[in-house]
C-alpha cells in the first residue's frame, strides 16, 4: 500500500486527487494540506511514501515546505504536482529535493502510474520536463566528451538506455522488449554502475549524448 500526503491549496484539487488515489487499491491518502506549512506537520505526523506537492501556496511555499521536509526527513520522496513547468519552478523544486515533477495536466491513468513508479524508487517527470532537463544537460557538456562517457554496453543494455533516455518507466520497457520487469530492473541497475549515473535522469541525458555521437 502507498501511503500519500496531498497538498495543495485548492480544495477541489484536493478532493479531485483523493477521488483518482482511492480508485487505486493500492494506494491510501493519509492526508490534506490546505498549505506548505500544514504540508510540513502532517509529513511528519502522517510519514507518508510520498508527498504530492504543489509549488504555489499561500504563506508557507512548496518548494519551501519541500526544502523543510527534506531537512527533517531526507528520505522523503516527494513528487511536485503543478501548473507551471517552467524553469523558474523546475529547478528551485529539485534543489529543495523533488524527487519528481508533474504537470496537472496529466492524464489521470498517468499520474496513478507516476506514483507507482516513484513508490519504486523511479523519478517521475513529465515527458515535457523530463526533455528539458536532458537537453540543457547535453548542452552543457563539451560535444567532445559524448563518447568517452558511454562505456561498452551489450546491445540489450543499449536498447534500455535508450528507453531509460526516452522517459519510459520500467513496465513500459518491459512491454516493449518482451521481457520481465525485474529483468529490465537488472538492466537499469547495470547500467548505473557501468556508467556511474546516480540516477535515471543521469541515465536519460548519457543516452542522449549516445544518440547524439552516432
Amino acid at each position: 500500500m502507498i501511503r500519500v500526503l496531498l497538498a495543495d491549496d485548492q480544495q477541489l484539487v484536493r478532493v479531485g486527487l483523493r477521488m483518482l488515489c482511492e480508485s487505486d487499491p493500492g494506494v491510501e491518502v493519509v492526508g490534506e494540506a490546505g498549505d506548505g506549512r500544514e504540508a510540513v506537520r502532517l509529513a511528519e505526523r502522517t510519514r507518508p511514501d510520498l508527498i504530492l506537492m504543489d509549488l504555489r501556496m499561500p504563506g508557507v511555499d512548496g518548494i519551501t515546505a519541500t526544502e523543510r521536509i527534506m531537512a527533517a526527513r531526507p528520505a522523503s520522496r516527494i513528487v511536485v504536482l503543478t501548473t507551471f513547468d517552467d524553469d523558474e519552478h523546475l529547478y528551485p523544486a529539485l534543489a529543495a529535493g523533488a524527487f519528481g515533477f508533474l504537470v496537472k495536466d496529466s492524464p489521470p491513468a498517468e499520474l496513478l502510474a507516476a506514483l507507482h513508479r516513484a513508490a519504486d524508487g523511479e523519478p517521475p517527470f513529465s515527458q515535457s520536463v523530463l526533455g528539458r532537463l536532458v537537453a540543457q544537460a547535453v548542452r552543457a557538456r563539451e560535444p567532445r566528451a559524448r563518447a568517452r562517457e558511454i562505456p561498452e554496453l551489450s546491445p540489450r543494455e543499449r536498447d534500455v538506455l535508450a528507453m531509460v533516455g526516452a522517459g519510459l518507466s520500467n513496465r513500459e520497457i518491459a512491454e516493449r522488449l518482451h521481457l520481465g520487469v525485474s529483468t529490465v530492473k537488472t538492466h537499469v541497475t547495470s547500467l548505473m554502475r557501468k556508467t556511474g549515473a546516480p540516477n535515471r535522469i543521469r541515465l536519460a541525458v548519457l543516452a542522449a549524448r549516445a544518440s547524439a555521437a552516432e
